[in-house]
């Protein structure tokens, strides 16, 4: 008794998608490794003083996350806001340094 060659294709037809399927869609590990590389971008931008870049940086997470998230209006504003918070800490310790060396340039004690 053989195999029906109808069945043998049908069998293929519906297993090679369960088999051809990454564990990951591929958008998304496109997405994270591009925001990953662009907060080591910011992170580098951080440590060389280079605000401006790093704000830039900043924006370009943004638009990714909202590019490849499928958030709502109103999550998506939430990380907004999370995000420009996070900005605004990181800009007040720079501030904090940079006042901490001038002091320290002009002679004052802190």
């Amino acid at each position: 008794m053989g195999v029906n060659p109808c069945f043998l294709v049908l069998l293929l037809a519906l297993a090679a998608p369960a088999i051809a399927q990454p564990t990951e869609p591929v958008g998304d590990a496109n997405c994270n490794s591009e925001k990953a590389a662009i907060e080591r971008e910011m992170e580098l931008a951080r440590s060389k003083g280079q605000m401006l870049r790093r704000r830039q940086l900043a924006e370009s997470l943004v638009a990714v996350q909202a590019r490849c998230e499928n958030l709502s209006p109103q999550q998506r504003r939430a990380a907004d806001i999370e995000k420009l918070e996070a900005e605004i800490r990181e800009l007040r310790k720079d501030l904090d340094h940079a006042e901490e060396e001038l002091r320290k340039m002009k002679g004052k004690p802190s």
